[in-house]
């Protein structure tokens, strides 16, 4: 049996090549599913698990749930800027020293998980509102280039799961239930 990466225990991103409506929708659900998965995924979870580190190194579980409102709001706003003027260059943002800030190294998971709920629920009703060739708007990231608004609906229906699933391995590695 291979052991799993913790760090990607649904492997890497990887872009898909073309994106059609079918595979553009489960997206869209994957997004809308996200707060969902994520309360689930810390459910029950006292204040000295969620602040256990999901792997060597790596951020607490609180930081993790943190984390995604804030690269979620990043990613929105991205989405928005690019639907709004003709291929904006984003700002990107400093992820770690978020993370480290002192709301995200101890305040209580239940503001960021409301937070993640009403952005994914606005998120998602600007994504089920727009026709299909706004997917192919795009945005120019200044460290990693050109993006559509597909690839980034993509990385974030990504995104979502795969810190989910950070948490919800390391329950399973520890025997929590």
């Amino acid at each position: 049996m291979t052991d799993i990466d913790p760090r990607y225990p649904i492997g890497p991103f990887l872009p898909p090549g073309t994106v059609g409506a079918e595979l553009r929708a489960s997206f869209v659900d994957t997004i809308e599913r996200t707060p969902a998965a994520l309360r689930a995924a810390v459910a029950g979870l006292d204040e000295a698990r969620l602040d256990t580190p999901y792997r060597q190194g790596g951020w607490t579980v609180r930081q993790v749930v943190h984390h995604l409102p804030d690269s979620h709001l990043n990613a929105y706003v991205r989405f928005k800027l690019a639907l709004t003027e003709d291929e904006p260059t984003i700002r990107p943002y400093q992820e770690a020293r978020w993370a480290e800030t002192p709301e995200a190294r101890r305040g209580d998971i239940a503001m960021s998980l409301a937070l993640l709920e009403a952005l994914h629920e606005r998120w998602t009703a600007c994504l089920r509102a727009l026709p299909v060739t706004a997917f192919s708007r795009t945005f120019v990231h200044p460290e990693s280039g050109r993006w559509t608004l597909d690839r980034l609906l993509a990385l974030y229906a990504w995104h979502g799961r795969h810190h989910v699933a950070q948490i919800t391995s390391l329950r399973r590695r520890l025997g929590w239930s």
